[in-house]
């Protein structure tokens, strides 16, 4: 059971009510996760212009390979079903390629590296080795691409942590946490 309130929809105004609309559309279904930040309207719009801006950032299957790396690398069932949901019914990302980030790999080199230097900044809390640094460089990311690779993870952390508090139920279709 979560540990938040999550407002009644009637308690939620019109504003609030069309953002919770859109992403309803976008994914399809209505997210539990986003029905509770309802109760704080700013750190609903806060989480969901950072979601959109860290999308100007790497191809989608590299933003998911992230967020499915840190979401398991923090124990948040919520987002690890929630991403799950986005990269294979949204980024065209295998069963297989899900499990594999998830763990810190992929059967391509590069994603494969994205995903363990990601779950490298978790682990070291951003003091990563120049190996780490060495080893994304080798698999082709340049020095901006690192800095977006470090973003898309904090991002990836604020929603990980707030389900984390929450302990959100899952409520993501198909999936088993």
């Amino acid at each position: 059971m979560s540990r938040l309130s999550t407002p009644e929809l009637t308690d939620i105004d019109a504003k609030t009510q069309g953002t919770l609309d859109t992403i309803a559309k976008q994914f399809g279904f209505a997210p539990g996760m986003f029905t509770t930040l309802a109760a704080n309207p700013r750190v609903l719009e806060i989480v969901m212009g950072l979601q959109g801006s860290i999308a100007k950032l790497l191809d989608a299957k590299t933003r998911h390979t992230i967020a499915l790396a840190t979401s398991r690398s923090n124990n948040c069932d919520y987002c690890s079903a929630l991403h799950g949901y986005i990269s294979a019914n949204l980024a065209g990302m295998s069963t297989e390629e899900i499990e594999l980030a998830r763990t810190g790999g992929s059967t391509d080199p590069k994603h494969a590296a994205v995903a363990r230097f990601s779950q490298q900044v978790i682990e070291t809390r951003g003091q990563v080795d120049d190996e780490d640094i060495a080893a994304v460089r080798e698999a082709g990311y340049t020095d901006p691409e690192i800095q977006a690779i470090v973003t898309v993870v904090v991002v990836t952390l604020l929603t990980n942590y707030l389900n984390n508090v929450n302990d959100t139920v899952v409520d993501i279709p198909g999936a088993g946490a």
